[in-house]
Parts: structure tokens; sequence; C-alpha cells
């Protein structure tokens, strides 16, 4: 008996609805805009040079000074998802680059007093991390408040420990880090990436992203349900602090000095913007970590296009405060539902 052959339904057509309604086509579309405005307005925005091996340009530059928030936004891109804050950033990026600026020293210091450095720098990084840890998971602080306390005590050890001057760096290894170039791109860009990888293959080829997505959603029902609540808190605060510490081994290297006083100052705020921006949610559960790199971007594009346009920087405070109260009302479901009921 003879089965009759039919041809398979065709595939259905992208549906635009669907496409415009993804949560990384807002953060997109508003570095675009960003974008066009300067290729209109700036000169050779988009040119590239070849010199001295390798890539020149302005957005080049732009990258290549958007890696620390990137790194920082990376982490916080956890801590919120977990209904947490880490207002800590700063402090931990002006601390790790004063430890391995002082460890590092003048210009004849040998290979392994260098991975010293990194190492102990990386190290004072995770202790923050750890001391945000056990204060929200085991003493039940309020994040805000647990940080607000290293907030304040990390930047004030880092001056401490310069006394209040600025540590300058004379070894030419140390400043690959953050000013090196690997195939005619900057090196940060590359060590960005080795982190967004790590954290990507977490996310979606273990139940890390689930849990930390059930415990940002419902922390009570996600303990009941056998997570360990308070050993992945723990780990988002560590893994947080880790990415400031490199940040600020970063900007230390960029640099070639550590300032105690002015290193990472605000990095947190900016880095809480880039998140949102990007789609994650200030209630927890929603992240998104591609929407954290983006909205890091938007950042950083919008500050060189207010200095390149000349206008005064004060201004870009200014913008900053208005972009977040725009990103807090479309997180409101309040305000989402007084607009509906409007019919706006």
């Amino acid at each position: 008996m003879s089965v009759p052959i039919t041809a398979a339904p065709p595939a259905p057509a992208l549906n635009m609805q669907q496409l415009l309604k993804h949560p990384l086509v807002k953060p997109a579309a508003a570095l675009l805009a960003l974008l066009l405005i300067d290729l209109i307005f700036i000169p050779g925005f988009f040119r590239l040079e070849w010199k001295e091996g390798h890539l020149y340009g302005s957005v080049i530059d732009i990258v290549n000074r958007a890696a620390p928030l990137m790194l920082a936004a990376l982490g916080m891109t956890l801590v919120i998802a977990t209904r947490g804050i880490d207002i800590s950033v700063g402090a931990v990026v002006a601390l790790s680059g004063t430890v391995a600026a002082m460890l590092v020293g003048g210009d004849m210091v040998p290979s392994n007093t260098l991975m010293y450095a990194l190492g102990a720098a990386m190290g004072a990084a995770l202790l923050c991390g750890l001391w945000n840890g056990i204060l929200v998971s085991a003493l039940g602080l309020q994040p805000i408040v647990a940080t607000l306390i290293l907030m304040v005590a990390g930047r004030g050890l880092a001056q401490l420990l310069t006394d209040g001057q600025i540590v300058t760096v004379y070894y030419q290894p140390y400043f690959f880090l953050g000013g090196g170039y690997l195939a005619g791109l900057p090196f940060s860009v590359f060590v960005v990436a080795a982190v967004l990888g790590v954290l990507a293959f977490l996310m979606r080829k273990t139940a890390l992203g689930l849990f930390i997505q059930s415990v940002g959603i419902n922390p009570v029902a996600a303990r009941l349900a056998g997570v360990r609540t308070a050993t992945l808190i723990l780990f988002v605060y560590v893994f947080c602090a880790a990415c400031a510490g490199l940040a600020g081994l970063m900007i230390s290297s960029n640099i070639k000095s550590a300032d105690a006083n002015n290193a990472g100052l605000l990095l947190e705020l900016d880095a809480i913007l880039a998140v949102t921006l990007g789609g994650t949610s200030l209630a927890g559960g929603k992240f998104s970590l591609a929407g954290s790199i983006l909205g890091a971007l938007i950042i950083q594009t919008l500050t060189y296009t207010i200095y390149s346009l000349g206008v005064p920087p004060e201004v870009n405070m200014v913008v900053k405060s208005i972009v977040v109260f725009l990103v807090c009302l479309s997180q409101s479901a309040e305000f989402k539902q007084l607009i509906t009921r409007r019919g706006v």
C-alpha cells in the first residue's frame, strides 16, 4: 500500500512584531542612533587607520575605554538578577589597581613579581566580594547597606595604602593589559570577550543561569525547591568583585598609575545604568549579558559624543540622570498601567 507523500509545511515567516519585542532591540536601536549622530556631526568618526601595528580610530577608542565598564556591567548583571545591588564596584576598582601598582614598582621588575602583583590585586578583589556576599547571604543585610560599607571602607583603604598620592608605574609589560594590542585590536576587548564567553557558557549550558533567575524571581520558592540560595548569592557578589578587580587592573594599566581618589569613581552607577539599559530587570529574575554589553557601549558612546561636540562635561551627568529616570519609568508596572488606562 503506497503512502502519499505530502510536502512539508512552509516555515513560518519571521514575525516583525515578535522581532521588535526582542529585549535587545531597544538598546541596539539606541546605540545605532548615537552612532548615526556621530556619523553626521563628527567628521571622520568611522575612519580607521593602521599605525604601529594596530588600528586607530574613534570606534576603537570607544570600545577600548568601554572595556572596564563592560566587565563591571557583567558582574553587576548577576547581582541585579538576584534582586541585589553592589555600589562598592568603584572602591574595588581603586583597591585592586592600587595593590597592583604598589607591588609592581619601578621599571626593573621580574616577571614573577608582575604575576604576584596581579594575583594579589585579584585576591584583594575576591576578598571584597566575599565580604559583601557574607554580609548579604549569611547576615541578611540589605545589599545596598552591605555594599555601602565597602564603598566607603574600600576606597579609604586604598587611600591609606597610597597616603592619598598617585602611584606611578614605569614597568612596560604592565601596560599591556589596558593599553596593549593583539591582532590589531585592543587586548582589553579580548579579555572582555573571554569573560563574556565563559559567563555565557555557564548561563546557557549549566543550571547556573536557571538558578540565578529563580532566586531573582522568588528566593523563598527557590530555597524550598532545593536551590542553595545563600551560596548562589555569595557567588554572584564574589564574581562581581572579581570583574571589578579586573576592571581596576585595566584602568591602572591604561593610565600607567593608580589613583585611589578618582579611579573607578561613580563606575558602579554607570554599571547599574548599563545593566538596566540592556534590559535586565531591577526587580530581579530577568537578565541579559549581551544587553549589558550594549548598555556599556551606549554609555561610552554617549560620553564620547558629548565631549566631541564640545558640550560641557557637566551635561553628561544630566543626560545620564534623564536616561536613568526613563529606564525606571519603562520598568514600572504602575506607570505602564497608568499609560494603558489613559489609552496613550
